[in-house]
């Protein structure tokens, strides 16, 4: 498995309907997309009250779709292809983050639509042992009522865990990290994610 994410910032003046419409129109095309475990279509937009954490609202007008493709071909086919140039085109190439997965769970809620992710970067200490860090993280996957599904990865570069969970109703408080509306979810092959069961 592997996570991936770019972030687009728009001015703030942005017109977000603008993303809601292409993604209402062009976020089916990547509902049957070889290779793809899930992508969560992810918006963050400044001062709505439903992004809003421990810190408020979010700053930023943003679209950062996140993806856990079940294959590494599935992946580069999709960069180097025509959904992902089309995007280039209307926004210009942003940078790709990518993650091995180290992890993935669905919830209780996994058969709904989710309504809100969160996300979570936390750099490992330089003395922190890799393995388990990760290990830790992985069992210590969410599973609380209205969870969609959640992930753990890993950036070797930066050593860097990333923390994903999708939620079907407002996320719990105590959920981490950086908070999105889902506008869509394409989930080709969810089912073929590779689950880690909590021993």
């Amino acid at each position: 498995m592997h996570a991936m994410q770019y972030e687009i910032t728009l001015p703030a003046d942005y017109d977000m309907r603008i993303v809601h419409r292409r993604v209402a129109t062009r976020g089916g095309l990547t509902d049957d997309l070889p290779g793809l475990g899930l992508k969560a279509y992810l918006v963050r937009e400044r001062d709505d009250p439903g992004t809003a954490g421990a810190g408020g609202g979010s700053p930023v007008n943003q679209y950062a779709p996140v993806y856990l493709w079940r294959t590494a071909e599935g992946m580069a086919d999709f960069l180097t292809g025509p959904g992902f140039r089309g995007l280039c085109a209307d926004f210009g190439r942003p940078a790709v983050r990518h993650w091995l997965g180290a992890g993935f769970r669905p919830g209780p809620a996994v058969d709904g639509t989710p309504r809100f992710a969160t996300r979570a970067r936390h750099a490992l200490p330089e003395e922190a042992d890799p393995d388990e860090a990760v290990a830790a993280a992985v069992d210590g996957l969410p599973g609380a009522p209205g969870l969609h599904s959640a992930a753990i990865a890993l950036d070797p570069y930066r050593w860097e865990l990333l923390h994903l969970a999708l939620w079907r109703d407002v996320p719990p408080a105590a959920a981490d990290g950086t908070r999105y509306r889902v506008l869509h979810l394409s989930r080709p092959e969810l089912d073929r994610l590779p689950v880690h069961a909590k021993a």
